[in-house]
């Protein structure tokens, strides 16, 4: 069984998804070793690099994040290497490129096109052509604070169960990624491993029958295991013209997308199926995780 007794120390709200229901519920429930999550681990030490494949066998990584967090990202860490340049290169951290050898990355932007067209869509014309400018000339940043408002205005409720409605796409190839067996184990992680890990993991956790309480526990850990970067995070957040509420792990949002799939879908099993997951990934991912399942 993995040993989450020494977390790993430079990916922040790492864990083993089934062993912290299985510690939750005080039962086997689920068979550990095969479903993480965590924040970014770009930055990751050598030492936990190792760690994350040897020890916990981790095979791929489904990395959610957008293109600019990707090129903010890519950004801090040449700071960092020419920081560094004029010393001799006896830190692993430097040494170690973004991507760790060996591991298969499945790169899905969550937060691609459509969820870009529904947040564009509660945008005045006017809005819009100032969005649209300063994408033109460079000014990623400084477009997405014309979308902050809105974005304040839905909250992370609204953020959730709108992505469940129009990110299907990338929901579908989440899935699609946890259809194949060669790619178990697998680490899901965002930038904070919060919100878009956040409603991957409770879909995951509500198809194998997880109480709803125990999922809500899960979520809100998260914010305590990123206090260590909070401070930094809220200059991020606050960047771009967000304030705290997206950097806290409210308990209605777990119980607003339960709540989405039964009234809007029916249920977990016919949301999937609805945006194209068939019932052999369905049957797949039960049969990886729930420990009473039939191996076939």
């Amino acid at each position: 069984m993995t040993d989450l007794r020494s977390p790993l120390k430079s990916i922040l709200n790492f864990r083993d998804v089934s062993e912290f229901v299985n510690k939750a519920t005080r039962s086997n429930r689920l068979r550990t070793g095969l479903l993480y999550r965590g924040a970014r681990p770009d930055e990751s030490s050598f030492q936990d690099r190792q760690r994350l494949t040897k020890e916990y066998g981790v095979k791929s990584i489904i990395d959610l994040r957008t293109k600019t967090e990707h090129i903010e990202q890519a950004q801090k860490r040449d700071a960092k290497v020419k920081a560094s340049a004029a010393v001799p290169q006896t830190n692993d951290d430097v040494a170690e490129p973004l991507k760790i050898p060996g591991v298969t990355y499945h790169e899905i932007n969550f937060n691609g096109s459509a969820f870009s067209r529904m947040l564009l869509s509660k945008l005045s014309w006017l809005e819009f052509l100032r969005l649209v400018g300063l994408m033109v000339f460079g000014y990623r940043l400084d477009a997405i604070k014309i979308l902050a408002p809105h974005m304040e205005e839905m909250g992370l409720v609204g953020l959730a169960t709108s992505s469940l409605d129009v990110c299907t796409r990338e929901m579908k190839q989440v899935f699609d990624v946890l259809a194949d067996e060669v790619n178990w184990p697998v680490l899901v992680h965002c930038t904070q491993g919060k919100d878009r890990t956040g409603l991957v993991v409770m879909l995951v956790l509500f198809l194998l029958g997880v109480d709803q309480e125990v999922i809500e526990k899960d979520y809100v850990l998260s914010e305590s295991e990123l206090a260590p970067e909070k401070e930094q995070r809220m200059k991020e957040i606050g960047s771009i013209g967000l304030s705290e509420q997206f950097a806290v792990c409210p308990l209605d949002v777990v119980t607003s997308v339960h709540s989405h799939l039964q009234e809007k879908y029916g249920g977990t099993e016919e949301y999937l199926e609805k945006i194209g997951v068939n019932k052999d990934t369905v049957d797949l991912v039960k049969r990886k995780l729930l420990a009473d399942a039939l191996e076939t």
